[in-house]
């Protein structure tokens, strides 16, 4: 026989009501009482109907995931670490992909929200930097969290909302690490302009020449998208030549441009690192599947997205804890593999 809420309520010794509030995570339950109640619901093994719960009330078990990004390691990333907190809360995830350059962009996510009867949205880059999609959504009521490049200093009033990755404090120690092995004439791959984490990256590297007394030289930026061809372009279009600039180093805006990057010198063959040394960003499994293998800055998406889910379920639900251990600001870890060494003589 299939275990009932009624089951569990006789058996924890409460109301059904308040079995109903402790698995709705309603936050005026009492600590002992929700303990009570979640053991009772381990020891019978109740399994609440997800669909039941929908159709019973106007309270939503759903939350969505809202992106437009290449990168399919990326977005898998992203569900992951969305979902296994959505699993821990009871709720469903509803995924939603877009194209961030679309003018009814505002309109499809509010018919998405009504049509999926949402309790709030996770917004991933670059759809979370776009002000009418934010002035929408906060129009409509609906809870968000924002995933961002920068740290929480950077939009102080807002930062309640937001998970913020510090791709200016990753840049700088990526470009540090190549100005240690003694490269001066260091090239930018940068990704999609449209993107902050671009800015921010490109930022990181101009600060950490400028600390270290580099003259910044804008020739050595070519500007692309954050995708394997565009890699390729940017190194041919930079060491086209024989190399006139004398280009050591190159840091792509991402693993992928940076695999391009590696492919192109490949092709002129330029030994790698011996003649150039080539970095990437994100630590995605391109940085593990090229030859030699890319030094880069590990981002943890999966732990970054479950962290934002975490933020939204504390913003919509009330979580029992108030979830203290959320991470809102994440610094990538600067991985040092076979792609980079010392600046040829």
């Amino acid at each position: 026989m299939k275990v009932t809420i009624n089951d569990v309520a006789k058996h924890a010794g409460v109301s059904m009501k308040t079995v109903s509030r402790v698995i709705n995570k309603e936050p005026s339950v009492r600590k002992k009482t929700y303990d009570q109640v979640m053991q009772a619901v381990k020891e019978l093994n109740y399994q609440p109907n997800t669909a039941a719960r929908n159709l019973a009330g106007t309270s939503s078990f759903a939350i969505g995931l809202v992106y437009d990004n290449p990168n399919a390691y990326y977005i898998i990333d992203m569900q992951n670490g969305v979902l296994s907190r959505c699993k821990e809360e009871g709720y469903e995830l509803v995924i939603h992909p877009c194209n961030a350059q679309q003018k009814d962009m505002q309109a499809e996510i509010a018919t998405m929200i009504k049509r999926s009867r949402l309790a709030g949205l996770v917004l991933t880059p670059p759809l979370s930097e776009q002000q009418p999609i934010i002035d929408m959504l906060d129009e409509l009521g609906v809870s968000y969290v924002r995933l961002l490049s920068g740290h929480n200093e950077d939009e102080e009033e807002k930062s309640k909302n937001c998970i913020y990755v510090d791709d200016f404090a990753a840049a700088y120690e990526i470009t540090e690490h190549l100005l240690s092995l003694g490269h001066k004439h260091i090239a930018f791959v940068c990704g999609d302009e449209e993107h902050k984490s671009t800015t921010e990256r490109l930022a990181g590297y101009k600060q950490a020449l400028s600390d270290h007394q580099i003259a910044f030289n804008e020739d050595f930026i070519h500007k692309g998208t954050y995708s394997f061809e565009s890699g390729v372009k940017g190194a041919k279009a930079l060491l086209k030549d024989g190399n006139p600039k004398k280009i050591t180093a190159i840091l792509g805006g991402n693993d992928e441009v940076a695999a391009g990057a590696l492919f192109a010198a490949r092709l002129m063959n330029i030994e790698i690192p011996a003649q150039l040394s080539i970095s990437g960003f994100e630590d995605s499994p391109f940085s593990r599947q090229t030859w030699p293998k890319l030094t880069t800055a590990h981002q943890a998406n999966d732990v970054i997205s479950e962290h934002a889910a975490r933020l939204l379920f504390s913003k919509t639900r009330g979580s029992r804890n108030q979830d203290k251990d959320i991470t809102t600001t994440f610094t990538p870890n600067m991985v040092v593999r076979e792609s980079t060494g010392p600046a040829p003589q």
